[in-house]
Formats: structure tokens, C-alpha cells, sequence
């Protein structure tokens, strides 16, 4: 096999990774919109960052203070993909990672999983994310893959122990405590996130 041909196949490898990738992402928005999710915050503007926790306007605009989460999402599935698709090209490692996120973006914004945060974690006023919002968790979550399959292990694990003590101190959640609350509910930490 000469060298252009090989190149060849990795090009079109490559290609048909990162379609497989954009497919997910197609089906992760076009299943928002058929599940009700409104498009951008009910408001009528988009915001850059939405700083309020307990507001009408989290999980509704560009960023907010769960968009950490969503970029060690990144690091967590890109340190997934290289346990267990150790041969194959970083295209294919991120068609999972944007498979899982997807999946837990639809999750996420399902009625039961919904009632489930307000009812055992802070986000008591929580209705779930609007399709923009949703679309950039994606966007975070392969930014957050693409820096730790760029950096040194050491930094990005320094960065996520960072965000998440950053993200506890500022609104007392972070993606540890949202994991834990949803799963198995401390009502002493539910207490402490809401005396925010």
C-alpha cells in the first residue's frame, strides 16, 4: 500500500467519524424539539452566560455555571474513549463521547428525569434545557475532549479538581453533587446547596 493510499483511508476514516459525530449531534436536537423543548429562553433573548442558579434563565442560554461540567464530561469521555478504543482514530473516540452526551441531554430533559432533580436536588425550579443550551453542553463536552486529548493528564485532572471547586463554592453544586443528588439524595447537602 503506497503512502497516499494509506493516507487516503485515514482521511476518509476521518470523514466518515466526524459525520457519524454530526449525526448524533442532529439527532440529539431534533429529538429536543420533538420532546416540546423550546428553542431559546422563553425571555426571547440569548445570553452570552446566565450567572443566576435558581433563575428562569439557567440551562436556558449560551453558557452558565454548568458548563464546567459539561467540559470534565469531555475529559471523563475522551479518558473512556482511549480505555476502550485504544486502536481506533480520536474521530471515533469522539462519536462516543458526543453518543453519550447526547444520550444524557435527551435524558436529562426527559419529564421524569426533570421532576427527578426538582424534587431531590437543588434545582428546584428546574424545567429543563433549552435546545441552544443544550447544544452547547455538546459543544463544552467536545471542547472539554479535545483539550485532554490534547494536554498532559496531569492538567487536565488539575483543571477538573478546579472547576469543581470553583462551581461548590460559587452555587454549591457541581458535577459531583449533581451526580450524588440525583442518584442517591443527601438531604443535609440538599439543606446546604439550598441555603445558597
Amino acid at each position: 500500500m503506497t503512502e497516499t493510499t494509506s493516507q487516503s483511508g485515514e482521511h476518509s476514516t476521518t470523514r466518515f467519524w466526524l459525520a457519524v459525530t454530526f449525526v448524533i449531534i442532529l439527532v440529539q436536537i431534533v429529538s429536543q424539539y420533538l420532546m416540546g423543548r423550546i428553542w431559546i429562553c422563553e425571555c426571547g433573548y440569548v445570553k452570552l452566560f446566565e450567572a443566576g442558579v435558581n433563575t428562569p434563565g439557567n440551562s436556558q442560554h449560551i453558557f452558565d455555571w454548568y458548563t464546567p461540567s459539561h467540559i470534565i464530561h469531555g475529559f471523563l469521555f475522551y479518558g473512556l474513549g482511549w480505555l476502550v478504543m485504544r486502536k481506533k482514530p480520536l474521530t471515533a473516540k469522539l462519536a462516543l463521547a458526543a453518543l453519550i452526551e447526547a444520550g444524557w441531554e435527551i435524558l436529562e430533559n426527559s419529564p421524569i428525569v426533570i421532576d427527578r432533580y426538582r424534587k431531590a436536588t437543588m434545582a428546584v425550579g428546574y424545567s429543563g434545557d433549552s435546545i441552544l443550551n443544550s447544544g452547547m453542553d455538546m459543544v463544552s463536552m467536545i471542547a472539554g475532549f479535545f483539550f485532554a486529548a490534547r494536554m498532559p493528564v496531569w492538567l487536565t485532572v488539575a483543571i477538573a479538581i478546579a472547576f469543581e471547586i470553583l462551581t461548590a463554592l460559587i452555587i454549591r453544586d457541581n458535577l459531583t453533587l449533581n451526580v450524588i443528588m440525583l442518584v442517591w439524595p443527601i438531604e443535609a447537602v440538599k439543606t446546604w446547596q439550598g441555603a445558597l
